[in-house]
């Protein structure tokens, strides 16, 4: 799952652990991760495409989730985004999905 905050990209996924009580939550930005997650012990590198991640408790990431969203105050989320070159990356996926709605390829 991706999940688009304000100041924070995420890539949730149930990788890896067999017990299946934590989620791997990955990141391409430093500091994406604690901003959501300030507890959480991050690991840098580890050979894959995202070049932060954590395991966090899947309890706490649903919990923590679905806080976020209930502090939803704003009526448009491409506004809010402070970070300039993180706009321009969250616009890039809107544009694509834009795209992917009017059921057009990029030429």
């Amino acid at each position: 799952m991706w999940i688009f905050l304000t100041d924070s990209f995420l890539s949730i996924v149930d990788k890896g652990d067999p017990t299946g009580s934590t989620l791997l939550v990955r990141a391409r930005r430093s500091g994406d991760i604690e901003r959501v997650f300030p507890e959480a012990q991050v690991i840098e590198g580890a050979g894959t495409d995202y070049r932060y991640r954590a395991r966090i408790l899947r309890s706490q990431v649903a919990d923590t989730i679905a806080e976020s969203v209930r502090k939803i105050e704003y009526g448009n989320f491409k506004n809010q985004v402070a970070e300039n070159d993180r706009h321009d990356a969250y616009f890039d996926v809107w544009r694509a999905m834009n795209r992917f709605q009017e059921g057009t390829r990029r030429k």
